[in-house]
């Protein structure tokens, strides 16, 4: 999200606060993951709506080729499966600090950074 916002000349404290539960599967909980969820959100930066009734399919369509791009090149698209790492028990986080994951998980967040900015 921040490349994204850099890109378009945006810039807030705001945006690494407001961002912040969406790292490690949504607050730890193994769902969709936070490379995704940038994604995503620096998506709606570019092309999100701003009024309620407008269209949100260029939205979706840009948001749904991110998804199955990274599903294609990753095989999954939630922390649980990236990882195979339970985040939210402690032998879960020691398991991704022993696997070295943190490396694993900032080559899915240049990845997904690169297919949004495409």
């Amino acid at each position: 999200m921040l490349a994204v916002a850099d890109a378009q000349g945006v810039e807030s404290d705001l945006l690494p606060q407001i961002a912040t539960g969406f790292c490690s599967g949504l607050a730890r909980m193994g769902g969709l993951c936070g490379a995704i969820s940038g994604g995503m959100m620096g998506i709606g930066l570019a092309n999100g709506r701003s009024q309620p009734n407008a269209s949100v399919d260029e939205n979706y369509a840009q948001t749904q080729a991110l998804i199955t791009q990274f599903e294609e090149e990753f095989g999954a698209a939630t922390c649980r499966e990236l990882t195979g790492c339970d985040l939210r028990t402690e032998e879960g986080k020691a398991q991704f600090q022993k696997n070295n994951q943190h490396e694993t998980c900032l080559r899915y967040v240049e990845r997904a950074t690169e297919l949004v900015l495409r």
